[in-house]
């Protein structure tokens, strides 16, 4: 089962200053490869960069031309967190694994995926949020399905 979502209200892209900002790692061990341009992460890991927060248990970050382009966590669960724009809440989302694509700004949520963003709510097994165009795509297996909680709409008066 599919599920493209235009529902949840997403903004455009992140904060441009997180993609200005230095990428910080934090991790019980790592493990650098140099080969094949890629530090595996051990141990309660934790990476910022301005709001942008992923936490895993494992994480492998992977370079490209001296820059990050991948960086996979795995956790029971891992977490993503981050605020798109000034006024607005922090994005939440947990899985077994998240991908995120830094430049392509997008992120991949594998096993027991859940996104959050302004009390709005979507689970399945797979989630790709594309942070630069704001789109989500959603897919349940076997006799999974999407699960989704949206809220209200209030106006101010």
């Amino acid at each position: 089962m599919l599920a493209t979502l235009a529902l949840i209200p997403l903004h455009s892209s992140a904060l441009p200053e997180d993609s200005e900002q230095p990428i910080h790692i934090r991790a019980d061990n790592a493990e650098i490869d140099n080969k094949s341009k890629r530090v595996i992460y051990r141990g309660s890991v934790q990476v910022d960069q301005g709001t942008l927060r992923v936490t895993a248990d494992e994480m492998t970050v992977e370079y490209q031309d001296q820059k990050v382009v991948r960086i996979v966590a795995v956790g029971e669960p891992a977490r993503y967190k981050q605020q798109l724009e000034a006024e607005d809440e922090m994005v939440n989302a947990d899985a077994s694994t998240i991908t995120y694509y830094t430049q392509d700004e997008r992120v991949d949520l594998q096993g027991d995926a859940s996104l959050e963003q302004e009390g709005n709510t979507i689970t399945g097994d797979f989630i790709r949020y594309d942070i630069v165009d704001g789109k989500i795509d959603a897919t349940a297996e076997g006799n999974n399905r999407i699960e989704m909680e949206l809220q209200p709409a209030f106006s101010e008066q």
